[in-house]
């Protein structure tokens, strides 16, 4: 399916393609399956952050493109979180290049599961930020034009839609996470928890997260509901 050249007819084609997907996915995993589609893409992640450091995968086209996208968090560096950072998109063709300067530790592993170039658009209306899409491929190379317009509009898309469902209150209804309130809002309290378990800052406390994930080879929204539901402590009965 070749994507359209005009800002209208983007729009409508992201639309289309977004409201094809499987009806019983939620929002955000129905925009990544749309991406991968449009952009000719592997894969296709999005992640849900705030400014006061709550954040996570919350959403993925496939179970491969969720492992990529969550490494980023076990090893707190990656596109994802620049993109989030800087407020602008971080665009990588090459992964072998930038791996090895920018993200040490994301750059190896990520290549070590396939991904070759990586693509990552801020999910934001003005002050707001909301997250990051990413794109995953497994070859090298840049988006092309009228890829990388497709691009900004899926964002634009995404951002209106999620605006709309949360003045609703449709996400505490349980629609399939469209926010995935629920997955940011457990790691939040992880990391209370865990901060007061071990009488540390909050970042502290969730970079000891990431360590536990990382050498267990977990996810970190898996080891933050184990903290939840006190099936882990970082006291010392666990670590």
């Amino acid at each position: 399916m070749t994507s359209p050249s005009g800002e209208n007819d983007r729009r409508a084609f992201v639309r289309q393609l977004i409201d094809r997907q499987p009806a019983d996915l939620g929002l955000l995993q129905r925009v990544c399956l749309a991406a991968v589609e449009a952009l000719s893409a592997t894969g296709s992640g999005i992640s849900v952050m705030t400014g006061d450091g709550t954040r996570g995968a919350c959403a993925a086209s496939d179970p491969w493109s969720e492992r990529v996208e969550e490494l980023q968090f076990v090893l707190g560096e990656g596109p994802c979180i620049d993109a989030f950072a800087a407020r602008r998109p971080v665009l990588t063709p090459d992964l072998s290049d930038a791996g090895r300067y920018r993200w040490p530790f994301y750059g190896p592993a990520a290549r070590d599961d396939g991904v070759r170039a990586v693509f990552a658009f801020p999910l934001q209306v003005g002050a707001a930020r909301l997250g990051v899409m990413d794109i995953f491929r497994d070859r090298a190379g840049p988006l092309n034009g009228v890829e990388l317009q497709t691009a900004f509009t899926l964002t634009e898309v995404t951002v209106g839609a999620l605006l709309d469902m949360e003045q609703r209150e449709v996400g505490r209804d349980g629609d399939a996470g469209v926010l995935d309130v629920g997955c940011r809002a457990e790691l939040f309290q992880a990391q209370g928890m865990v901060m007061m378990q071990l009488g540390v800052s909050i970042g502290e406390a969730l970079a000891r997260m990431r360590a536990h994930a990382f050498a267990r080879n977990r996810r970190l929204e898996d080891v933050a509901r184990d903290v939840v539901q006190r099936r882990l402590r970082f006291d010392g009965s666990d670590e």
